[in-house]
């Protein structure tokens, strides 16, 4: 039951990592645009460049919530590191009842009245050629932080089944990453030092 209850909320941090993915390709490409029109064509958009900083806004704010999920978190890891799996469970689960959750909930709930008040005045940029429905962006802050939330209750399942033994405790781990880039580097890198290899020895033969 419980690790059916972590797959269901790890298919809904999943979805808004996704959700998070398309925000970041739509912002590199609002970013290309408007490199171009303002260094080749001269020209720019001021709701476009507004745009980048909204779609950001998205990223951060619904980022959060995938980022628990992946445990890609930044901490202080000296100490954590050298402790078992059930005892990282134990750290992780208690970190999430007093830290992640209290907190989430102050600021989503604090920060309700600001997109309210937000939407009823209809706020929208001060420039000329902004955009309209700024209470859109105000909005995702009350609701990332409710989603963070719903992925702490999934982040905190995770860490109760590792902690009963029922699967192991899966972590970010950015050294393994590294060095796994290192490794795939040094293949190509031995890749290119081959065929030049063969390639000189065809322009000897000749």
């Amino acid at each position: 039951m419980l690790l059916k209850l972590e797959r269901g909320f790890n298919k809904f941090a999943d979805f808004i990592g996704l959700i998070t993915a398309m925000a970041m390709v739509l912002m590199i490409i609002n970013v290309f645009y408007d490199v171009v029109m303002r260094y080749f064509f001269k020209s720019g958009s001021i709701a476009m460049q507004e745009m980048e900083w909204h779609l950001f806004s998205v990223i951060i704010l619904l980022g959060v919530a995938y980022t628990l999920k992946e445990d890609g978190h930044v901490r202080v890891d000296l100490i954590y590191d050298r402790l078992t799996p059930r005892k990282k469970a134990m750290i992780n689960m208690v970190g999430a009842i007093l830290f992640i959750l209290p907190i989430a909930f102050l600021v989503g709930i604090s920060s309700i009245d600001n997109a309210v008040e937000a939407y009823q005045s209809m706020e929208q940029s001060g420039d000329p050629g902004g955009l309209h429905y700024r209470w859109i962006v105000k909005a995702l802050i009350p609701l990332s932080f409710f989603l963070l939330i719903i992925t702490t209750i999934g982040f905190f399942l995770k860490n109760l089944n590792t902690y009963k033994g029922l699967h192991g405790l899966e972590e970010y781990n950015l050294k393994g990453e590294i060095e796994n880039l290192k490794q795939e580097l040094e293949e190509h890198k031995h890749h290119i030092v081959d065929i030049d290899e063969k390639g000189d020895e065809k322009g000897d033969s000749k």
